[in-house]
């Protein structure tokens, strides 16, 4: 589990946010939205690079049929948009705004770039943070196709406590901001089964959650 899609436990607000620079921090503003607004559509340019400060965003597609399939969830201090540093002229995706009250910080493509070639450290960060992502996309397209529901919301725990919880020896546990949709959306299920496995796992005495923590008792006794 060593190459997990993380950024070094690094508080991505600290150190990519515009208000953090001095050059940038007189015309920084934060753009505030509502929950079911888009920030960006499908073949929107791609010229600007985002970071969650509050609230939820997920990044989104549909398919020929109209269905939406859901790619990530994405909270506070995660990073989206980034694929315009690789080349991408526009959106393959949709952004969508989850929940009231969400902001996100922006910067533009040149800003970013300017602030990768003054800072060496700092573009490391970026192109690893891009690299685990892609390597995080294979594994999910990878689990779909090759794995049944349980196997698939097993890892997806063991993955997401890894990556964001408070480790105590075997014990894990992490504040969250999914729902049983979000989940369902983001293994491909439905939000029914996703509740039927996740108390099979309770009454296994394998996690314990609720609407903001999940806990592992042993995550090596998980699987």
């Amino acid at each position: 589990m060593g190459n997990l899609w993380f950024f070094e436990k690094v508080n991505l607000f600290s150190i990519f946010c515009p208000h953090k620079f001095k050059e940038y921090k007189e015309n920084h503003q934060f753009r505030n939205f509502k929950k079911g607004e888009f920030i960006y559509f499908s073949d929107d340019p791609a010229s600007s690079i985002y970071l969650v400060t509050e609230g939820k965003v997920k990044l989104l597609y549909y398919t020929e049929e109209g269905d939406e399939v859901v790619k990530s969830v994405l909270a506070r201090g995660e990073v989206f948009g980034e694929l315009a540093l690789l080349g991408e002229d526009t959106r393959q995706d949709y952004a969508q705004v989850v929940t009231d009250r969400t902001a996100v910080c922006q910067l533009t493509l040149e800003q970013m770039q300017q602030l990768m070639k003054d800072d060496v450290s700092f573009s490391l960060r970026i192109f690893k943070l891009i690299g685990l992502r892609i390597n995080k996309l294979e594994r999910k397209i990878d689990s779909l196709v090759f794995k049944d529901v349980r196997t698939r919301i097993i890892e997806f725990i063991r993955e997401f406590v890894l990556e964001k919880g408070e480790k105590n020896g075997p014990e894990y546990k992490v504040d969250h901001h999914l729902t049983h949709k979000d989940i369902a959306d983001l293994i491909g299920t439905t939000r029914q089964t996703v509740t039927t496995l996740l108390n099979e796992l309770r009454n296994e005495g394998k996690i314990d959650f609720s609407r903001r923590t999940i806990h592992v008792a042993d995550i090596n006794n998980l699987i």
